[in-house]
């Protein structure tokens, strides 16, 4: 079990039916073949970056040095793949595990520092026990097995969008597509990686609320960051709903994009009214927003969005008009099934706020 695995839970959540958003891109995808010394200084200029930042390094050192072997032997190695972004860096869509740990042997330290910034030494272990390599650094291998092993080359598919120059959500799909590692990447995981900037910041101190947490049934963040993604849906659609077209992953997708910053004046208000309306709810319902059991992301988001955008309906309010909400047959009908077409979802708010902001219904 992982370090993350212990500070983590899982939503207990209902699934909904999102449309598949149909993807039409036009890129341009060139292989290259760079040496190990160029991918490592890349790595340490900033020119190549490992996107993944939430996420741990998961290989042992045995797996790296079975790795560094197949370069030292010439075997071959699968190749990785990476997206060209607009600041013209490399981004690692899928690859991580193999550049990183050719940078650590190339560095001699395996992994990052720990806690008291102690890291370990990266000696070649688990190889055969004829192997010349085993137990060697890289400064301990041979002049000759030094220079062969640098100038070894990993192929490399190089994919760059060219058009729509307007929208950068193919990245989103080929991380999806593309990406390999041993636990397959959620939506907003790839949200995290691929649109970078202080809306990740943001949506994480927000998650971390203890009311917003408590509102969710759970103690610790969720594993799959499922818990930041219905922040995000909060956000996306706060004061702009009138707008919302499915289906809601494009959707937040965009959102993100458009907001990475997080420095507008709405998400400046999103971010002060949040811990309110959280804690409304808590004062408000017991377990809310599951009408059935397990969590309802469409009676959450028609709840949450209307107190964010209506702060004068307080809690003894909330917990008149919650159960009549919830009897209403036509809300019902709206976050059950395609919870996330567009008519439905602007159905299901406008219901939310005549109830909840006028007691109407």
């Amino acid at each position: 079990m992982s370090e993350r695995d212990d500070e983590e839970e899982v939503l207990d959540i209902e699934a909904e039916n999102d449309e598949t958003p149909f993807v039409e891109f036009d890129i341009s995808v060139s292989p290259s073949d760079p040496t190990l010394e160029l991918l490592a200084s890349q790595v340490t200029r900033g020119d190549l970056i490992i996107p993944f930042y939430q996420r741990l390094f998961v290989w042992k050192i045995e797996q790296a040095s079975k790795l560094i072997e197949s370069f030292l032997m010439g075997l071959p190695v699968p190749q990785v793949f990476l997206y060209v972004n607009d600041e013209g860096q490399l981004e690692v869509i899928d690859g991580q595990q193999r550049i990183k740990s050719v940078t650590y042997f190339f560095e001699g330290y395996f992994g990052e520092a720990d806690s008291h910034g102690r890291r370990q030494v990266f000696k070649l272990k688990g190889l055969s026990e004829r192997s010349e390599y085993n137990d060697k650094t890289f400064a301990e291998l041979s002049p000759r097995d030094q220079r062969k092993l640098k100038n070894s080359t990993l192929r490399a598919i190089n994919i760059k969008q060219l058009k729509p120059s307007s929208r950068n959500d193919s990245v989103f799909h080929i991380f999806e597509r593309l990406n390999t590692g041993g636990t397959q990447l959620k939506p907003q995981e790839i949200r995290n990686a691929v649109y970078r900037g202080r809306i990740v910041e943001e949506l994480r101190s927000l998650g971390t609320n203890p009311g917003w947490l408590k509102a969710l049934g759970i103690t610790r963040p969720d594993k799959n960051q499922k818990d930041l993604e219905l922040v995000l849906r909060l956000f996306a659609l706060f004061q702009v709903w009138e707008n919302y077209e499915k289906p809601m992953l494009r959707y937040l997708n965009h959102q993100m994009d458009a907001n990475r910053g997080f420095t507008s004046d709405r998400a400046a208000e999103f971010k002060r009214r949040f811990p309110r309306a959280v804690n409304v709810v808590n004062d408000a319902i017991d377990r809310p927003f599951r009408p059935r059991g397990a969590m309802n992301s469409a009676v959450l988001e028609a709840v949450m969005v209307i107190l964010l955008e209506n702060p004068q309906i307080t809690a003894a309010e909330l917990k008149e008009r919650y159960p009549t909400l919830l009897a209403n047959r036509r809300f019902n009908d709206t976050t059950r099934g395609s919870t996330t077409d567009t008519g439905v979802l602007r159905n299901r708010l406008e219901i939310a706020r005549a109830i909840l902001a006028n007691a109407e219904g």
